[in-house]
């Protein structure tokens, strides 16, 4: 009997212990790339950041956006993951009926994240803030919109955010290539890429001698329910 408590014991620390593994957070960025989108067309411009050097799996990501110049309400955007799943990011802003170019502010210097409840296709209806360079800033949540962005205003207004969001990413590996693609869809002004980044949070994957303690402990369990 001393040595079934002595396991559970063993067992529980070893729980323990992984139940207090530390997430590690790294930033990963394209820095000053420049690349400028070309307008009014679909065919866009895609730009890929590498991944390395992370354990564990996702538990947290969000993306920094810097776009200059050009009308918010004509870009496109999605983030593409290592797997092939894509997020979109933005679907021109702001579009909606009574309003078929959507938000005409030039450009973004913002984070986008999922744990905000603001919704990047509608900043105009609340609080939002400009730089000086006219970029809107702060945190949103990514647009999600399914809608194609060629369809007309009013396909905007029918949809809700439904697609697949940056927290369907969590529990994927976070290493590998991450491609950001963005295009003009309307004729007039020009973007500008200048960088784009990744914050990403990771947390240890189950390891095997936690699962083989919790093995042992349900083993210590039954043995006690055969005794009694």
């Amino acid at each position: 009997m001393r040595f079934l408590s002595a396991i559970f014991l063993l067992c529980l620390l070893l729980v323990a212990m992984t139940g207090r593994a530390q997430s590690t957070n790294a930033t990963f960025s394209t820095g000053t790339i420049n690349l400028a989108v070309p307008d009014a067309n679909p065919s866009g411009l895609a730009t890929t950041l590498n991944v390395s050097g992370m354990s564990g799996q996702i538990v947290n990501l969000t993306v920094s956006l810097n776009i200059s110049g050009g009308f918010n309400g004509d870009l496109y955007a999605y983030l593409v993951s290592p797997t092939g799943t894509a997020v979109v990011l933005l679907d021109r802003v702001g579009v909606m009926s009574g309003s078929p170019f959507g938000y005409g502010n030039t450009g973004f210097n913002i984070t986008l994240d999922s744990a905000s409840g603001n919704n990047i296709h509608t900043y105009q209806s609340g609080s939002y803030s400009l730089n000086g360079n006219g970029q809107l800033t702060g945190t949103w949540a990514p647009d999600y919109n399914t809608v194609n962005p060629l369809s007309s205003p009013g396909a905007f207004n029918a949809t809700s955010p439904s697609g697949t969001t940056l927290a369907n990413l969590d529990g994927l590996s976070p290493n590998g290539n991450w491609t950001l693609f963005v295009a003009d869809l309307s004729a007039g002004g020009n973007s500008t890429v200048v960088s784009w980044g990744l914050m990403v949070m990771t947390v240890p994957e189950p390891q095997t001698w936690t699962m083989l303690g919790g093995g042992m402990a349900a083993l210590w369990f039954l043995q006690r329910r055969r005794l009694k």
